[in-house]
């Protein structure tokens, strides 16, 4: 019988890649933990592509001398915000043996920058993605989200309750629901985590950031109802979770979902947080993704700093730090 992956490679991707889709070798065996990450899993290991800087996108052969142009300057304003962000991260500390990848959006302009490169599990963080396939899901079969699916949306979310998450990634068709959707959506280097192991869909901060850019842009598949829908749920997350990318904010304006759970065998952390903060006049998508925290609290910190690295690149530091807060989920 045809696997899920030699099925999933017969699919057709997006004619037109995102640029930053890094993804590394890397094997990890996770437990996650409390409320908001109960899962046991098996190591496994992944490979994928070496990163794509947007600069290395050239203009199609009919263009003419002004879009070479426009191009070529798109391609420079990259690479000095990449550039930017490096320099930015270079006073993040990153303790030794963690890793941590960050991807912004200038929601206002569509520049972005990156830093950073690999694959990470999600944890909760993917629940956004399950809201979104389900949501599209309803879409076209011209309903609204029963009762029940509404229930499931605001425990997931706001609270990341597990059974929620569970219940929804039985209803969108598990792994093969959310690869679907997220051919659809954009997201062309996450992979649905095996069986029930929802947390451990594996992705990447690029990947997160086009993510972002379907719920909180314009140009998306997912329509103005359920756009709103998401970002009202993102914006209510439950007090002592809602650290993460909030402290790039310059306000209360934010809206996240964060993902967080330790290593079975060596009880490192994974600490993941993707939304949209206010910072400087400016709207921004953030997407952090690391992995190999001593603690919980260690990789929220590394997490906001590289929130707040990211923001600076446009809001031109004037984000400021916001206090952090460990939950579960």
């Amino acid at each position: 019988m045809e696997s899920r992956r030699a099925r999933r490679s017969r699919r057709a991707r997006p004619a037109r890649r995102r640029p930053y889709l890094p993804l590394a070798l890397a094997a990890v065996a996770v437990l996650g933990a409390t409320a908001g990450g109960a899962v046991y899993v098996k190591a496994r290991a992944h490979s994928g592509a070496r990163p794509v800087s947007s600069s290395s996108a050239t203009p199609p052969a009919s263009a003419s001398r002004d879009e070479g142009v426009t191009v070529g300057t798109e391609e420079t304003a990259g690479q000095d915000r990449d550039a930017s962000l490096a320099s930015a991260m270079g006073a993040v500390t990153v303790p030794g043996g963690a890793a941590v990848s960050v991807a912004v959006l200038d929601l206002a302009s569509g520049e972005r920058a990156a830093y950073g490169g690999g694959a990470f599990d999600t944890a909760s963080v993917v629940k956004t993605d399950i809201l979104a396939a389900l949501l599209l899901r309803a879409q076209d079969e011209g309903r609204r989200l029963t009762t029940a699916e509404k229930a499931y949306a605001t425990a997931m979310i706001e609270t990341s309750d597990n059974d929620a998450a569970s219940a929804l990634w039985r209803a969108i068709g598990e792994a093969e629901g959310l690869d679907a959707a997220n051919a659809r959506l954009g997201l062309t280097a996450t992979e649905g985590g095996e069986g029930m192991l929802w947390g451990l869909t594996r992705t990447t901060a690029a990947d997160q950031l086009a993510l972002l850019r379907q719920v909180f842009g314009d140009d998306s598949e997912l329509s103005e109802a359920s756009r709103t829908y998401v970002r009202a749920l993102m914006g209510r997350i439950a007090a002592g979770q809602d650290w993460g990318v909030s402290a790039a904010a310059d306000g209360s304006a934010w809206a996240l979902k964060n993902g967080w759970l330790p290593r079975s065998t060596t009880g490192l952390w994974v600490v993941n947080s993707i939304g949209r903060v206010s910072a400087g006049g400016g709207d921004y998508a953030v997407a952090v993704l690391s992995n190999g925290n001593a603690t919980q609290q260690a990789g929220i910190a590394l997490v906001e700093a590289a929130a707040r690295a990211a923001v600076s690149v446009f809001a031109g530091g004037r984000a400021t730090a916001s206090p952090t807060a460990a939950g579960a989920g």
